[in-house]
């Protein structure tokens, strides 16, 4: 890794990490809408520092918010595989990023939505069981996130006037609007 990597990867870890501690607990419950998710599609601009940098962030920002409560360490450790998994993904689909967005949501959504039920409990429903409630509630606000702010910062940053602008600060552009 360059030395511009390991600061954008940096960078990343912190931004990730400060929004879900500022969002406090409204970013780890069983109903939440995690703002920080919005930088997992950027992957898809900006590679490996962003998959690091979710990964890392979500592992600082877990530990904050989850470790505490009861069966926390499980947030501890699969909140980050799955803003991995979904990172990697997006990158990998990056010439298709909203289809990349939305898979990368459904992976975020089946794999915090299966445990987070047990952190926080829902209400129960007399018509799903929680577990199942949880993914659907997690995949939903995921897409929101994921799906919705983070293409759009995909679609905002990867315009030619910003993409010249990042390139020219020595930043290595993987998605640039004539890609698509």
């Amino acid at each position: 890794m360059e030395s511009k990597d390991l600061a954008l990867t940096a960078l990343f870890i912190t931004l990730y990490s400060t929004l879900v501690i500022v969002q406090g607990i409204s970013a780890a419950a069983s109903i939440q809408i995690r703002f920080a998710d919005a930088l997992i599609p950027l992957s898809a601009l900006f590679g490996s520092p962003v998959i690091f940098g979710v990964t890392v962030g979500c592992v600082i920002s877990n530990i904050y918010l989850s470790a505490s409560v009861p069966y926390g360490f499980i947030d501890v450790i699969f909140g980050p595989i799955a803003n991995m998994v979904a990172s990697a993904l997006i990158f990998k689909m990056r010439r298709k990023p909203l289809i990349g967005c939305f898979l990368g949501a459904l992976i975020v959504g089946l794999i915090v939505g299966s445990y987070v039920w047990l952190l926080f409990p829902p209400v129960e429903s007399a018509i799903l069981p929680p577990w199942l409630l949880s993914i659907l509630v997690i995949t939903m606000s995921s897409l929101f996130a994921i799906g919705g702010l983070g293409y759009s910062l995909i679609k905002a940053l990867r315009k030619p006037n910003i993409a010249r602008v990042l390139k020219a600060h020595g930043l290595k552009i993987y998605l640039e609007e004539a890609d698509e």
